[in-house]
């Protein structure tokens, strides 16, 4: 590492970077391979609008274009490397400035980060170098958006001596970041545990009152509160608060004071500041920014803690801070008690943007609360907000969603009473709705409407019509239409196509649909991912794999929802390896959570238990703080049990007494239900006397149709006098109950009876 630091060196004294790089640009090469040179214009045009056709369908609740450009970046930087990068950005005509020089470092530093190889390391590490090197030649001022991810990497390794030979160049070529370099050294002594080196900072900046001093001391505080460490109080006694310089830092502050429970601090300060002038909009950030981080604190009690400090210090909660508590809530799924705050909010006559709203209502989708959208449209109308087409989309969605077309037609009137013109987004909300419901002519009535409002249908529209195909002649009629209207096909067409053909059971032409050639390059693995889908589907399982290999052969993902699909429909009674190679292909959490409980289900219903015990156990470890969840799975599986043969009662026995001894967990009462059930169509009086057991063992007491549950268990394994004792302790007041013993009754009484009858007659017929 030190070589590479020399290498890099400070400015004035480095070498020419050509040098420092490998001879011969490699710019001529990097610029012909595939993925850059095959793209048409036609296909680039198309994707330009795909791209803003989903813009305007989903609403974004970030500022995206950043993250878009480090995407970009991300993906240059590892198929070129950051040198051909920087030789591609200045061939297109592009100056590489200081956004793209720091996302450059950044993608060198990741790779660093997360290499296990030392050497493969520092090779990242000499590219980062480089490009500093580079961008200081160009004239490039060093800032804190360039140093400190370096500093930050040294941190994170525990390289001591490699941080301060960096710190070096950087004093020299950048004076004013001195007192900043404290902060990253405070954080740096901190991460090696070095506590002697940590009072010493401590103690050498309490007595100084100097200007720079204090800058000092704000940066070693700031460190401090990021860390979470208790030793903050000697730095806090002394700390003038309004001397701060920003309200971001003093904000940091206070969260600390809240992870930490400092709560004379916290209103030492709100008391200093608000006798200081300090702006009042301010001090109800730093409120919430205090209570927000206490722990353990349920949001109910958050929000009156909120309320409380304000009115103690006379202070007016802002809207910036009602909006930050809303967030907050949202975050937490505790969306309800977020709009009880917008009325509250309102009421005290301050406003809500629209953004704030658009966040709800995300929240109400991502927690399937749909019904909240009346809330939410009454809230509207009720304190005068001006909602717009995109708040109206969303409404729309939420009604559909929960089958309310009632609802979500009166919204349309209310927004064309608004001259707001409804959209072709807005229409197919409606329109794959009823899709969904499998309701074509209220389909067919939505592109009436679109058509007596002039609004044109667009390529949404087309692949909505086309998935829901019943013939090919509707197929080629909706192509043809889309064709004469001039819309461009997209992804979401070809994928439409793909399964209206499978379903209309024209497998060819599904498979001949990925051979087009208009399809773009950064989309073919997606269309193929839905061929494989479809296939899985309609059980050529064989066939949708055969993609699936094809894809990684090539290089290529899957895309989550094509790997669910695939796990779901997996059929090989042997080859277990390609269930758990798919169920790696899943990195987002939940679409592994969802994938690991279909892998279970299968090893389960194929009786490989060791494997089903495993993949449990890694559900175990990753949510171990979530027992519902955990509940879920073993829910889903043993009611799968029930559902079939007999003879699978043993595996499902096996697998109560594998979660008890090896994973150390509780059966719910669903899966003890599950399980008598079992024992019903086993017909099985042992294994229905254990399970009676369980369920005293596991805490839970046995209500009306446990009860039931286990009278009939008892009937179906031939045991009429324990059924009788155990009808005695039934409540048979409810007429549901008196019916469902009498079909027991029924079903089994009189099957012994004729069974038995049965059987005298044979023995008399012998004698």
């Amino acid at each position: 590492m030190y070589y590479i630091l020399r290498a890099a060196g400070p400015p004035e004294s480095s070498k020419d970077i050509e040098e420092m790089m490998d001879n011969g640009s490699s710019l001529g090469r990097v610029l012909n391979i595939p993925w850059l040179s095959n793209v048409s214009n036609n296909n680039i045009s198309l994707r330009r609008k795909e791209l803003s056709r989903e813009r305007k369908q989903k609403w974004v609740f970030k500022k995206t274009q950043s993250g878009r450009f480090n995407r970009l970046i991300k993906m240059c930087g590892d198929k070129l490397g950051t040198k051909a990068t920087i030789e591609v950005f200045d061939k297109l005509g592009r100056d590489t400035g200081l956004k793209e020089y720091n996302a450059l470092i950044a993608v060198c530093l990741e790779k660093a980060r997360t290499s296990n190889d030392e050497d493969d390391a520092l090779e990242h590490m000499s590219e980062a170098f480089k490009t500093l090197k580079k961008m200081r030649e160009r004239g490039f001022q060093v800032e804190e958006g360039t140093y400190g991810p370096f500093l930050m990497y040294f941190i994170d390794m525990g390289m001591v001596e490699e941080f301060f030979f960096f710190c070096g160049p950087i004093k020299e070529g950048n004076p004013s970041s001195v007192t900043r370099l404290g902060y990253y050294e405070m954080l740096l002594w901190i991460g090696v545990n070095n506590e002697e080196k940590i009072q010493e900072l401590c103690n050498c900046i309490v007595a100084a009152d100097e200007e720079d001093d204090f800058k000092f001391k704000e940066n070693y505080l700031l460190a401090l509160c990021e860390s979470g460490r208790k030793d903050i109080m000697q730095l806090l006694e002394v700390i003038d608060i309004t001397r701060i310089s920003s309200v971001n830092v003093v904000a940091n502050i206070f969260e600390s004071l809240g992870r930490l429970s400092f709560d004379s601090f916290a209103e030492k300060f709100l008391w200093t500041l608000k006798n200081n002038d300090y702006k009042m909009a301010d001090i109800s950030r730093l409120i919430f920014s205090y209570v927000s981080a206490i722990p353990n604190l349920a949001v109910e009690d958050l929000f009156l803690k909120f309320k409380s400090l304000h009115m103690k210090f006379e202070i007016t909660p802002s809207s910036a801070s009602y909006e930050k508590l809303i967030t907050y809530c949202c975050d937490l799924h505790k969306v309800h008690f977020a709009l009880d705050i917008v009325h509250q909010m309102c009421e005290e006559g301050l406003s809500l943007s629209i953004e704030m709203l658009h966040s709800i209502l995300h929240a109400s989708e991502e927690n399937y609360e749909y019904n909240l959208v009346r809330r939410i449209y009454s809230l509207i109308g009720c304190h005068n907000v001006k909602p717009t087409s995109e708040t109206f989309r969303s409404m729309i969605n939420l009604s559909v969603k929960m089958k309310d077309f009632n609802g979500a037609y009166a919204m349309l009137d209310d927004l064309k009473k608004l001259n707001i013109s409804p959209t072709s987004t807005i229409y197919n909300t409606i329109l794959a709705g009823y899709f969904r419901e499998s309701n074509i002519s209220g389909a067919m009535m939505v592109l009436k409407q679109m058509e007596s409002e002039d609004v044109k249908p667009d390529s949404h529209t087309y692949s909505y019509l086309i998935a829901n195909c019943n013939c090919e002649e509707d197929i080629t009629k909706y192509c043809e239409a889309m064709k004469a209207a001039g819309i461009q096909v997209t992804k979401h067409i070809f994928m439409a196509l793909i399964n209206a053909y499978t379903a209309c059971g024209q497998i060819e032409k599904a498979k001949q649909v990925v051979l087009d050639k208009g399809i773009p390059v950064n989309s073919l693995n997606e269309i193929k991912g839905a061929l494989a889908s479809a296939l899985a589907c309609s059980g050529m399982m064989p066939d949708a794999l055969n993609i699936y290999k094809e894809i990684k052969q090539n290089g290529g993902t899957l895309e989550p929802k094509p790997v669910i699909s695939l796990i779901e429909h997996f059929t090989s009674e042997g080859d277990v390896n390609i269930l758990l190679q798919l169920l790696e292909e899943l990195h987002d959490p939940d679409y592994w959570f969802d994938g690991c409980c279909r892998a279970v289900v299968h090893c389960v219903t194929k009786k490989h238990l060791r494997l089903a015990l495993d993949l449990l156990k890694q559900l175990k470890d990753e949510f171990h703080k979530d027992d519902l969840a955990l509940d879920v799975v073993f829910d889903e599986v043993f009611s799968v049990i029930a559902e079939r043969q007999p003879n699978d009662l043993q595996i499902g026995l096996a697998l109560l007494q594998a979660m008890k001894d090896e994973l150390g967990l509780t059966p719910s009462r669903k899966s003890l239900d599950f399980l008598l059930a079992s024992c019903v169509n086993a017909k099985d009086l042992q294994s229905s006397l254990l399970i009676w057991r369980e369920y005293q063992a596991a805490g839970l007491r046995c209500n009306i149709l446990t009860f039931l549950r286990m009278y009939q268990a008892l009937l179906a394994s031939g045991d009429p006098k324990s059924a009788k004792t155990l009808l005695t302790k039934i409540p048979t007041e409810d007429p549901h109950v008196r019916c469902i013993i009498k079909a027991c009754q029924m079903t089994y009484v009189r099957s012994t009876s004729s069974k038995m009858k049965k059987q005298k007659v044979q023995k008399k017929n012998k004698t």
